[in-house]
């Protein structure tokens, strides 16, 4: 998976590529809460239509609520739902109590509840960004509810 503000990782890990994100959570579960949070291409975006993004639940809804004026550019589709299955990620991770960053061996980031169900945010933003659906808020609730 080619997600590109890993290299700034790298960077900050000494520039090697040997470093992978599934070992960063085990060493290092801050700093990749940290990188994964960035999401900077939605937070531009939303903050163009005057969405300025605080990492709250109520923030989902607000996101959900705006104009999907990116689906008129079909190259940054697709980064835009990255980073908006990783913002989703970042809010849960941030606001449901044993919510924790995962990746699968794919070095896909998943979101594991406490109760030990994987949420696949990347998919869901994708889907948001493409189809509306499911909304975020609704993503974000139902991981609340376990």
């Amino acid at each position: 998976m080619n997600i590109p503000f890993l290299d700034n990782w790298r960077k900050r890990q000494g520039g090697t590529q040997s470093g992978t994100l599934a070992a960063a959570v085990e060493t290092d579960p801050d700093g990749v809460a940290e990188l994964l949070a960035e999401c900077e291409l939605l937070r531009v975006r939303a903050g163009q239509q005057g969405l300025e993004l605080d990492d709250t639940p109520a923030s989902l809804t607000a996101l959900d609520q705006l104009p999907p004026r990116w689906r008129d550019d079909p190259e940054e589709l697709p980064w835009l739902g990255n980073d908006a299955g990783l913002y989703l990620g970042t809010v849960i991770v941030r606001t449901v109590p044993g919510a924790a960053w995962d990746i699968w061996p794919s070095g896909q980031p998943v979101v594991r509840l406490e109760s030990g169900r994987e949420i696949d945010v990347v998919s869901a933003g994708l889907d948001w960004a493409v189809a509306g659906s499911p909304e975020l808020s609704q993503v974000y609730a139902e991981s609340a509810e376990n």
